[in-house]
């Protein structure tokens, strides 16, 4: 019998050169797969311990905008595999080697990198995104893949139908074969049996790989294309060739599926805020499916100046990462990234604070995002004032404040004293 789950044979390449202009000010700096979550990750980790713990070992990282930060995250913190061994992930710069274009779309940048795709002589290639949200063992996808003699297959997940219109929507048959594909239509078509129910794409594809140097140079050389996979790609492919549908397996082991893309700065700050309830939805802590980062070297985070009877000095309901002091300050429902400081009478609530920040002492903070090495002069409020916010920071269309700035010399405008009070 043939090892239906052999993945030697796979080449993972991993979409991480997307701008992510609805996440700015977070993505004034990086990419958007190099922004911070959840404390210490960033989001493309999520897509490369998909990838580890899947086994599969061959990881090629498209990189393009503001890259510089991303390429140091993976050369730091995942480079643990061994050439010597044929295994690696290794980011791939924009290098123009077929025009003096810059990735044209998705297909494009495929297109592209053709040269370094060859080389590695897969037999399939595993196309994912580097910002999203999820646990899948793509070695299971690859199984239904070669077992349905599939040229290409979808990674697909089922929604409601009012929502769908947000996604590429697959049409299939009794046998999960796509019929047809419909890219953020306005009337997504329902599941067989199933009028309230779509297919949405996860933008996660297998091809073969002679099926995908074969679309996407066609697809190049057609100058009315969008170059992009949902668009050009797969509506061409299922007229000729063979396209399944693979129900997506959450690897998360919770009752609901578990697919983030935060795309936006209000489902970036849900999905953190997700994390510290007391049951999350996304699980963390599961041994079973390790979620792996890079770590610098920091000391514990440490609670001080807390004294009996009040509540200071102390975070509830959150997480609170290496290297952070909560010092004599109150932090409910937060995350604190490494290397946060809050100083004594500070009220954090309800907000994310990312590496490096600094709170001085009788700050009033909630529902906030706070930049990298960002520093905040005591006494500020940040969050009470939906007015007042909008003169000074960004504010998110569900009134998320984001306080950005320089990462070398940041500091936040003094505002008027506001008197704390514990709660």
């Amino acid at each position: 019998m043939p090892d239906y789950h052999d993945m030697r044979d796979v080449l993972a390449i991993v979409l991480a050169g997307g701008q992510g202009e609805r996440l700015h000010p977070l993505t004034k700096d990086r990419a958007k797969p190099a922004v911070q979550f959840g404390g210490q990750y960033r989001l493309i980790d999520f897509t490369l311990s998909n990838c580890l713990n899947s086994q599969c070992r061959r990881v090629l990282v498209i990189v393009q905008y503001k890259s510089l930060s991303l390429v140091r995250h993976i050369r730091e913190g995942w480079g643990m595999l061994s050439r010597d061994l044929g295994e690696y992930i290794e980011p791939v710069p924009a290098q123009k080697r077929v025009g003096e274009d810059w990735y044209l779309g998705t297909a494009d940048a495929i297109f592209q990198n053709m040269y370094s795709i060859e080389p590695a002589e897969p037999t399939e290639v595993l196309v994912l995104s580097g910002d999203h949200i999820y646990k899948m063992n793509y070695g299971e996808m690859i199984a239904f893949h070669r077992r349905n003699k599939s040229d290409m297959t979808i990674a697909t997940l089922e929604m409601p139908i009012e929502q769908a219109n947000r996604f590429g929507v697959l049409e299939v048959d009794y046998t999960a074969q796509v019929i047809g594909f419909q890219e953020k239509p306005s009337n997504p078509a329902p599941v067989p049996d199933r009028p309230d129910t779509a297919l949405a794409s996860m933008g996660v594809y297998v091809f073969n790989a002679d099926v995908l140097k074969d679309a996407v140079t066609t697809d190049a050389n057609n100058k009315q294309s969008s170059h992009d996979f949902g668009k050009d790609i797969i509506p061409e492919l299922i007229k000729t060739h063979n396209v399944f549908a693979y129900m997506f397996r959450d690897e998360n082991k919770k009752a609901m599926p578990y697919w983030r893309d935060v795309g936006t700065l209000d489902s970036y700050w849900e999905a953190n805020m997700d994390l510290v309830s007391i049951d999350p939805i996304f699980n963390l802590y599961d041994q079973d499916w390790p979620i792996r980062t890079h770590l610098n070297n920091l000391p514990p985070a440490k609670f001080v100046f807390g004294a009996e009877g009040v509540r200071f000095g102390a975070a509830v309901d959150s997480i609170v990462s290496a290297g952070c002091i909560v010092s004599g300050g109150l932090v409910k429902r937060s995350v604190l990234s490494p290397n946060v400081r809050v100083n004594s009478y500070s009220h954090i609530e309800e907000s994310i604070l990312l590496p490096g920040c600094n709170v001085g002492r009788n700050c009033r903070i909630r529902r906030a995002i706070i930049e990298r090495n960002v520093s905040i002069p005591e006494n500020t409020v940040i969050g009470y004032d939906a007015h007042e916010d909008a003169k000074r920071f960004t504010v998110s269309a569900g009134g998320v404040v984001v306080v950005a700035g320089s990462e070398h010399t940041p500091l936040v405008p003094n505002a008027e004293r506001m008197p704390y009070h514990a709660g």
